[in-house]
């Protein structure tokens, strides 16, 4: 996780906690002047439209105060959805058994593309299975990882 980023899931947290939200992560895409910071918040009883508006309402001031970010972006709050994003090593555990789509940093075995069955999280790696074949890929490696959805 970049400093950036830790910077403003230390800022967001808080917030979030105290609206009744667990802040599931947050993405920043710098794409010169249509960038995105995109938060993603969960609840046990779900996300609803409102929830979005209202952590975006919050966040915008602290972030309007702070100016963590430099330069023009768009502000999205969602939930994580069916297919949600795995940012914490805790999300990968609640995940076990689930088919997830993961995107490396770097190769890793000549690859960067894995989808598969996460089979385990053995301290900072993540073991998933690939065409009965199991990779032990270390977290930092990992750029982007989604749930497939089950139906």
């Amino acid at each position: 996780m970049s400093a950036k980023l830790k910077r403003l899931q230390e800022m967001l947290d808080p917030i979030a906690e105290s609206m009744g939200f667990e802040l599931w992560g947050i993405e920043y895409l710098s794409l010169g002047k249509d960038s995105v910071l995109r938060i993603y918040i969960d609840a046990e009883k779900g996300i609803s439209v409102d929830d979005c508006a209202q952590m975006s309402h919050q966040a915008s001031g602290i972030l309007d105060v702070e100016d963590t970010i430099t330069g023009m972006y768009s502000l999205e709050v969602s939930s994580p959805g069916l297919d949600r994003l795995l940012f914490k090593l805790e999300h990968y555990q609640a995940y076990i058994g689930h088919v997830l789509k993961i995107k490396l940093r770097m190769p890793f075995d000549g690859r960067r593309n894995f989808k598969g069955q996460l089979k385990g999280v053995e301290g900072d790696e993540i073991i998933i299975e690939v065409d009965n074949e199991e990779y032990v890929l270390p977290i930092d490696y990992i750029d982007k990882a989604q749930v497939e959805p089950q139906f």
